[in-house]
């Protein structure tokens, strides 16, 4: 099957694809309703999809609300990221065991060694994962990278905007251009079908074992308008080319204290966030103090101890954390890794308890460098 060639599938498509990559042993994972939200598990058939589900998001603001037609990737993203599958939120470095005088050090117990397969990652996500194993290995954490290289990873064409995404001013989407396996969009006609093409060499043999048949001109206009209509209805904007050099204008501007007294430093920001990577480590030990454990965990820049050297934190005040944070994001990982930690999903809006709005403190920000210009 060639590369880049749209192919059109049926309504079924999904559940065949699934079936496709349990058979080459891939653990499929994906969008699933559970607790009233759209949240990633492993799927075990198309049953298992949000199927006539979507979503409703503002800042701090989240439900999922019925369909009448049916569709299987009609919602924006959800609480979850694929971040918890590539960078786990906890994981064991080492154990180790009293042994008469001295100790000795276990490897820990393997996780699942299966390689996953991550249906319906958005154009946003795909950017994520490329920037969180950039920032991983540059760091000298490898382990991001060779969880991806095993990952197979089938992306979803946003044909539509969420509440709160921003993908478009960002240029992280919602287009699809690159770094997947095979990539699908949800055609509702009528009838219901599927485009897909195939990204790799892999792509294109599961691609190859689906029923399909040539896309026609009418398919790829459809798809075409589909992915400009999802750029025309996100209303967030911000201008990023501009970004770098407004936030280290503004560091001591007094909209930060404004910030400030809203966010509860609660860090749910972070925890959703698809490309933040903060860890930290800590040892424990059982109370015969025979046995002891080293793990890493995520940790988030809003929390005090974060920035704590001898004598305090560096950063002892909200003001500073968030203004930490919305810096490396949309400044200095400019500087790191020569594009923006920030890709526009838009999550930070939706499961902030407070709704505080990246992009509008951001035109806050720039309207008092003005003003004080």
């Amino acid at each position: 099957m060639p590369l880049r060639e749209h192919r059109v599938l049926d309504a079924a498509a999904p559940g065949a694809l699934i079936r496709a990559l349990q058979r080459r042993d891939y653990r499929v994972l994906g969008p699933t309703v559970r607790d009233a939200a759209i949240v990633l598990d492993e799927l075990h058939s198309a049953a298992d999809l949000p199927v006539s589900w979507s979503d409703a998001q503002a800042p701090g603001i989240y439900r999922i609300v019925p369909q009448e037609h049916q569709a299987y990737f009609a919602y924006g993203n959800g609480p979850h990221s694929w971040k918890k599958y590539l960078h786990p939120p906890q994981s064991t470095l080492f154990t180790a065991e009293r042994e008469n005088c001295g100790f000795r050090i276990l490897e820990p117990e393997p996780r699942d060694q299966r390689a996953m397969a991550f249906l319906g990652v958005h154009a946003c996500d795909l950017a994520a994962i490329a920037r969180l194993e950039q920032a991983l290995t540059a760091g000298g954490d490898a382990g991001c990278a060779a969880r991806r290289q095993r990952t197979f990873l089938v992306a979803i064409q946003c044909l539509h905007a969420g509440g709160a995404c921003f993908c478009a001013a960002m240029q992280a989407g919602p287009r699809v251009a690159d770094g997947y396996d095979l990539v699908i969009a949800e055609l509702h006609g009528p009838p219901h079908h599927f485009l897909a093409a195939a990204g790799s060499e892999r792509g294109a043999e599961v691609l190859a074992e689906l029923e399909s048949a040539a896309a026609g001109p009418g398919d790829l206009r459809e798809l075409e308008q589909g992915i400009a209509r999802a750029a025309q209805e996100q209303a967030r904007k911000l201008d990023s080319a501009a970004s770098h050099e407004l936030l280290a204008r503004v560091f001591d501007d007094a909209h930060w204290d404004k910030i400030a007294a809203r966010c509860l430093g609660c860090g749910n920001c972070t925890s959703v966030c698809p490309t933040c990577f903060c860890t930290t480590v800590e040892d424990g030990s059982d109370v015969t103090g025979k046995h002891a454990t080293r793990c890493r965990h995520w940790d988030s820049c809003f929390n005090p101890d974060f920035s704590y050297i001898h004598g305090g934190s560096i950063r002892a005040s909200l003001r500073a954390r968030y203004r930490q944070w919305m810096s490396h994001k949309l400044g200095a990982w400019i500087d790191q890794f020569g594009a923006h930690g920030c890709v526009g999903c838009g999550r930070c809006l939706t499961w902030c308890p407070v709704g505080i709005d990246l992009t509008e403190e951001f035109h806050a920000l720039q309207e008092a460098s003005h003003g004080n210009s």
